[in-house]
């Protein structure tokens, strides 16, 4: 139970520290694993799936190793649950990424409040890779929404689940897939072929993470019936096997229409509706979108630790 209590200390610390920090504004682990992947990328490109698969192993492999090393380390170093559960903090607080979430969202809603949409177009690019040009204030506000509801299961509550489930290895190697999904998993001409593994490992790692925050929405949201509904009327037609479920749910629970047409790199894209009976999103529910994300967060905390604690508890 120890090495149970130290976990769970570990992982309330480090979303704690998240809530009161953020992501430090210099050489943030994630953009350091990013750099080095990049390099990995650049070395390894061929057009190819086998290039790529192991372009994906070397680098989420290799996050996930140092994991296992540090967690060994500091077993062998220092046995003592303290430290123990310090390295879980600097872990969870390094992967999870809720308020930089929170802190992104807001700027481009003031930005709207303003009726400055050059500010707000300029913004959304560190939320999600949409063409701001090709978006106007109530569709920005929408793109801020679907990547704030989509953003909670990556960058916090699938952190959580593979953190419960194999400590500080499960923080670092989900986050490494979830990123080089970012980077290389998408269909352009060059990726097509080389990001497969990634993408296809992270729609795996992040399938738990995905239905566990669709089912907290619903939960913390202020309509849960109506979650529920969209979650089951729609989730299946989004392209996305876990943003499905996650949109669709946040739409319903927060009583608004997502999804429809939207541009990527110049590439328009004619996406299924999601809670077809919500009305548009407006710029206030940016905020209400935040707050739903910040309690979905901390019942995911609670949820994971305590099917860590019986998952132990029934193996032993």
């Amino acid at each position: 139970m120890g090495a149970d209590r130290s976990y769970a200390y570990g992982a309330a610390a480090g979303l704690l520290g998240d809530l009161l920090l953020g992501d430090p504004h210099r050489m943030h682990p994630v953009a350091v694993f990013g750099r080095t992947a990049g390099r990995v990328e650049r070395t390894l490109w061929h057009d190819h799936r086998g290039w790529g698969a192991l372009h994906t192993l070397v680098c989420a492999g290799g996050a996930t190793a140092l994991g296992v090393a540090a967690a060994r380390a500091v077993r062998t170093v220092c046995p003592r649950p303290a430290a123990s559960a310090a390295l879980t903090a600097v872990a969870t607080w390094a992967v999870v990424g809720g308020t930089s979430l929170a802190r992104e969202a807001r700027a481009v809603g003031r930005a709207l409040e303003r009726g400055d949409l050059a500010a707000a177009r300029a913004r959304l690019p560190h939320l999600c890779g949409r063409d701001p040009q090709a978006l106007d204030a109530d569709a920005i506000a929408r793109a801020v929404v679907e990547s704030v509801a989509e953003n909670t299961s990556d960058a916090v509550v699938g952190a959580l689940v593979w953190g419960a489930v194999a400590g500080v290895p499960g923080l670092l190697g989900f986050r490494a897939v979830n990123t080089l999904d970012a980077m290389v998993g998408h269909k352009s001409p060059r990726l097509r072929r080389f990001g497969w593994a990634s993408a296809r490992l992270d729609d795996v790692a992040g399938w738990p993470g995905a239905r566990l925050t669709a089912a907290l929405a619903v939960l913390a949201g202020d309509d849960p019936r109506g979650a529920v509904r969209a979650w089951r009327a729609d989730a299946h037609r989004h392209p996305s096997p876990n943003a499905g479920p996650v949109e669709a749910s946040f739409a319903g629970a927060l009583g608004v229409r997502l999804g429809g047409t939207l541009s990527y790199g110049g590439r328009v894209e004619h996406r299924p509706v999601l809670n077809g009976t919500g009305r548009p999103v407006r710029v206030a529910d940016i905020g209400r979108a935040v707050r739903l994300s910040r309690r979905v967060g901390l019942l995911a905390l609670g949820v994971t630790l305590a099917g860590r604690l019986i998952g132990k508890g029934r193996g032993r």
